[in-house]
This record gives C-alpha cells, sequence and structure tokens, in this order.
C-alpha cells in the first residue's frame, strides 16, 4: 500500500499553514484523495509540494512552477530541457537585479556620506559673527 499523508503531517513537515496546502490544490498543483471526509497525500503529492517550495525559493512564478510540474509527467529530457531554460532566464534576472541594487547602493552611500559632511560642517549662516562675538564676551 502507498505511503499517505495528512494535511496536518505535510503542514508539520513544511512548515506551511494547510491553508497553504489547500491553495496548492485549488491551483491543481497537488491532487490529494479524500477518504471519508480526510484528504490524504500521496508521495508523488508530497514530492509535488516540494518542487513547489523549492521553486517559490528561487522565485519562480506559480505558472513556471505548473509547467515544471505538468512536463514531469511528458518525459524527464522535454522537462530538463524547459527547467534548464528557465533556470539561465531566472539567473540572468538575477543577476541584473544584483546590478541594479549595486549601483542603488552606491548612489545611497555618496548621498550619505555628502548628508554627513554637510551636517558636521557648520554653514557661513552657523558661524558667528563679528557682532555676536563681541556681545558674547
Amino acid at each position: 500500500m502507498a505511503e499517505l499523508f495528512t494535511i496536518g503531517e505535510l503542514s508539520a513537515a513544511f512548515g506551511l499553514s494547510p491553508r497553504a496546502i489547500r491553495f496548492y490544490e485549488d491551483q491543481g498543483l497537488i491532487a490529494p484523495e479524500r477518504v471519508g471526509v480526510q484528504r490524504v497525500y500521496s508521495k508523488r503529492d508530497r514530492a509535488r509540494l516540494q518542487l513547489i517550495l523549492r521553486g517559490k525559493r528561487l522565485g519562480f512564478s506559480l505558472a513556471d512552477i505548473r509547467e515544471f510540474l505538468d512536463l514531469y509527467d511528458a518525459g524527464r529530457g522535454k522537462q530538463m530541457a524547459m527547467t534548464l531554460a528557465r533556470t539561465r532566464a531566472r539567473i540572468r534576472e538575477l543577476e541584473q537585479q544584483l546590478e541594479d541594487i549595486t549601483i542603488t547602493l552606491a548612489e545611497l552611500r555618496d548621498m550619505e556620506a555628502e548628508i554627513a559632511a554637510l551636517i558636521r560642517a557648520p554653514t557661513t549662516q552657523d558661524a558667528p559673527t563679528t557682532r555676536d562675538a563681541r556681545t558674547d564676551a
């Protein structure tokens, strides 16, 4: 007999709420069976849930993840080719984001240095005038 899991067991195993698991079910990404009123998940559902979470962690959309999962049944070669193409596209996307973040950080550091220098250096308005200096004496 196949190993079956309850929603509570999957929830605990993956640190997800039952609601999140039901969401993936509603999206058609996993398809548990029912025993009476209880959902039971197969090893296949558990493996698919693991792939869903990995895909999300890597920044793939649910549509991308659905394609990965759908291609699993179509054959390993086709699945691997599509996964490789999407992975390469995601790498390019992240590299561009990293470049953008690096540029933004440099601009913010320059701004920070300029502002800090202005705060430390007294302006001509802050310097005491000759008249003020005489009255202080």
